[in-house]
Formats: structure tokens, C-alpha cells, sequence
């Protein structure tokens, strides 16, 4: 059992693989505020589907929140998960920060707020001096890891970091000296580095020698998009955390579902390849909208989404709709629809 921010305690949950979505924060649209009853209803929306939850990371507009308003979204999610019987969900949370200390300090907090891991990135704002100092990087991730009372996700984005970009030695130097790292997400998109992580820390010997410090969590190796899942697990990779999981959870979740059967079943490859391209197709027209289009798209099928935090700008009205109707989001929504069960209203 594991103290968490309510005072009382709670089973550990432990990552596993599968899909995970960043969850975007949700703010009322003439103050800003946080829009807590948008943000409860998906989150419960997605943990339903099969699909874990990962708050303040970048989808969920992180640089825009402040201390408390992660507390607020990490005890807000842990209870309204509790509240529908998903007390099993894990919770992610970003805490990746300007400096390694009060990156620390958010780690820390969060585990007192009741997340059962956390997803750190290297802040960019001195990329100059750090993309090139892997001493410095491999520093960073491993003071984290030591003193967090949480396991730790390395996220590698480099478009949100300055164009930092960790490379896979690095990244499986970290996995096997410091036992509290359980995973990373490559939002790089380079499935060569996928492959060369997972043929490491996916092996069997690997996870005999250098169990985690939880011996029960494993070290996920993650992508960042969805456009090659069926590819990653044949490669040894475990799932991914991808913002296209909120618009379309349960047809990612049966898609992780198919390709992992299709390793001993190839008779199921054919029906994952199907569902692959069109997920592919999708994830690589609604990333290109961004937060503003992802938000965009939650509004139609579920009436709430909003705006971005300024100074983001919101998505125009043309393009908005120009990306509701292109065919690539059309074949997604009709897959959702037939994976959920449920006819979704298209809210003008």
C-alpha cells in the first residue's frame, strides 16, 4: 500500500503496457479558469475505453498551469476515477520543469496528490548548453529518478525542448543504471530508436538484471504517435502515450489489442494492418491542428473541448471544420463508433 494526497491509502499501480492519452486541461471560456466537470467526464471517458490517463503533459498544456492547479487536476482525476470503481487506473503525471530542483519538488508533490508515476521532459529554455552535454542530461533524469517517490517516465520530445533529442545509448544507460526509471516515451517519432531501446530493455535477461525498483514495473518503451503501433510491437515496443487517444480511445486500445495478438496469431495481422493505416492516416492530419484541432474535435463528438490557454490561439472556425470533414477524421470517428457502441452527436 502507498500513502496517497487524501490522507488514506491506496493499492500501487503499476504501469503496463497499452495506450495512454494525454489528457488536455480543459478551461472555462471567459475566465480561464479550470473546467473540472469537462476534465472529470473525459478522463473517466477514456479510463472506461481501456486507455490511461496522463495529466499536465504537453496536449494538457502543462507550461500553462501552476503549482496548484496540477494538484488540482491529480486529486480531481484520482477521485473521480475512485468514484466510478477505476481505483485500478494508474495516473501519470508531467513534472518536467524549468530546473532539476523544483522538478523534484513537482515529482514529490504529485505523489502526495495521488499519481502513481511521473513523465519528465528537459526543459529547452537552455537547449544551447545542453543538447550537446550528455553528461549534464544523463545528471538530470538520474537526480530525478533517485529522489522521486514515484517511478519516472524520460520523455523525449524534441520539438517542445529546443530540439534537445536523447539518443538510444543514453536512454538505455539511464533504463539500466537507475532502477526507479520505468519507461520513455519517444515523441521523436524515430522507430529505429524504438527498436534499439526495446532490444535491450525488452529482453528477458535485461529485466532479471536490473529490475526496477518495484520489481512488478517493467520499463515501457512507448511511442509518442500512434501512425506505427503494430510495427513497435513486433519490434518488442510496449504501446503508446498519444494525443489521438482522446479522440478515439477504444479503437486504439483494440488496435494495441490486435497487434499484440497478431504475434501469435497471424490470422489477426490482416484486421490490425486494416486498422493501422487508418489510425495512421489520422494521427498524422489531426497532429498537424495541434492542441487547438484536437480540442476542436472533442467539442463535436462530445460537446466540450474549448480553447487553449492564451497565448495559444484557438483553432479558426474554416479550419476547424475543414478538419472535422477531412476523410482521415471521418474513417476514425466511424471506427470509434463501431468499437464503442455508440452513435457520438455530431455538435455543430
Amino acid at each position: 500500500m502507498a500513502a496517497n494526497g487524501s490522507g488514506g491509502a491506496h493499492p500501487v499501480r503499476t504501469l503496463k503496457p497499452g495506450i495512454y492519452a494525454p489528457i488536455p486541461t480543459f478551461f472555462l471560456p471567459d475566465c480561464e479558469d479550470l473546467d473540472l466537470p469537462s476534465f472529470q467526464t473525459h478522463v473517466i471517458r477514456v479510463a472506461k475505453a481501456g486507455v490511461g490517463p496522463l495529466l499536465a503533459g504537453s496536449l494538457g498544456e502543462a507550461h500553462h498551469l501552476s503549482h496548484a492547479e496540477r494538484t488540482t487536476l491529480i486529486t480531481t482525476a484520482r477521485k473521480a476515477l475512485d468514484a466510478e470503481g477505476l481505483t485500478h487506473v494508474p495516473i501519470i503525471a508531467g513534472t518536467g520543469v524549468g530546473s532539476t530542483r523544483e522538478t523534484i519538488e513537482l515529482s514529490k508533490q504529485a505523489a502526495k496528490d495521488g499519481a502513481d508515476a511521473a513523465i519528465v521532459i528537459a526543459s529547452g529554455y537552455f537547449a544551447g548548453v545542453l543538447a550537446g552535454n550528455k553528461k549534464a542530461l544523463k545528471q538530470f533524469w538520474a537526480d530525478v529518478a533517485e529522489a522521486s517517490p514515484i517511478p519516472v517516465i524520460i520523455y523525449n520530445f524534441p520539438g517542445s525542448c529546443g530540439g534537445i533529442d536523447l539518443d538510444s545509448e543514453l536512454i538505455t544507460e539511464l533504463a539500466t543504471e537507475y532502477p526507479n526509471l520505468v519507461g520513455t516515451k519517444l515523441t521523436c517519432g524515430n522507430v529505429g530508436k524504438l527498436t534499439r531501446i526495446a532490444a535491450t530493455v525488452s529482453q528477458p535477461l535485461f529485466v532479471s538484471s536490473h529490475p526496477r525498483k518495484d520489481s512488478d514495473e517493467p520499463f515501457l518503451v512507448l511511442g509518442g504517435y500512434v501512425d506505427f503501433l503494430v510495427p513497435s510491437i513486433f519490434a518488442n515496443a510496449h504501446g503508446a502515450i498519444t494525443g489521438l487517444a482522446n479522440v478515439a480511445p477504444y479503437t486504439l486500445a483494440k488496435l494495441f489489442e490486435l497487434a499484440v495478438a497478431s504475434l501469435k496469431d497471424r490470422e489477426v495481422l490482416p484486421e490490425a494492418q486494416r486498422i493501422q493505416g487508418i489510425v495512421a492516416e489520422a494521427d498524422h492530419t489531426i497532429a498537424k491542428a495541434s492542441i487547438a484541432g484536437t480540442k476542436a474535435l472533442l467539442e463535436r463528438l462530445y460537446g466540450y473541448g474549448g480553447n487553449p490557454r492564451r497565448p495559444l490561439p484557438p483553432i479558426e472556425p474554416q479550419a476547424a471544420q475543414a478538419l472535422w470533414d477531412h476523410p482521415h477524421t471521418q474513417a476514425l470517428v466511424k471506427l470509434e463508433r463501431e468499437f464503442s457502441g455508440k452513435l457520438h452527436v455530431d455538435r455543430a
